[in-house]
C-alpha cells in the first residue's frame, strides 16, 4: 500500500455510508457495496482492493454495529443489530455514526474519546 492518507479515517467513512445508505436493521448489505461507494467518494487509496479494507469490516462486527450473516470468498453480507445514529465527537471534531446499543466511544482510531 502507498503512503496515501485519507482526509476522513476509513472507519468513519464506512460508518457514514452505512448510516446514509443501509440504516435499516432488516436490510442486508455487503462489504463490496460499501467499498464501491468509498471508491466513488475518492477519499481512499485508488490502488486498494477489497482485501485492503477487510479489517475495517471485521471491526464493525467486533464493535457490535453489524453482524456477518454470510460470506463467500471476499464478499461479506451483513445486517445491523440496531439503527445507526449520527453524533459529533468534540475531541476530534468529526461527525461519527454509532449503533444505538454500541458503546459511546468515538470510532476514529486516532481519538477513541467518550462521546
Amino acid at each position: 500500500m502507498s503512503d496515501f492518507s485519507p482526509k476522513i479515517p476509513i472507519s468513519l467513512q464506512i460508518r457514514k455510508i452505512i448510516f446514509d445508505k443501509f440504516n435499516d436493521v432488516d436490510r442486508k448489505f455487503t462489504n463490496d457495496d460499501i467499498f464501491e461507494l468509498m471508491k466513488e467518494n475518492g477519499d481512499m487509496d485508488p490502488s486498494w482492493i477489497i482485501d485492503d479494507v477487510e479489517s475495517y469490516f471485521n471491526d464493525l462486527c467486533d464493535s457490535g454495529l453489524a453482524r456477518n450473516i454470510a460470506q463467500n470468498f471476499t464478499t461479506m453480507w451483513m445486517k445491523l443489530f440496531d439503527p445507526v445514529e449520527k453524533l459529533h465527537c468534540n475531541k476530534c471534531d468529526n461527525d461519527i455514526h454509532l449503533g444505538i446499543s454500541e458503546e459511546k466511544i468515538c470510532p476514529n482510531p486516532s481519538c477513541k474519546s467518550p462521546v
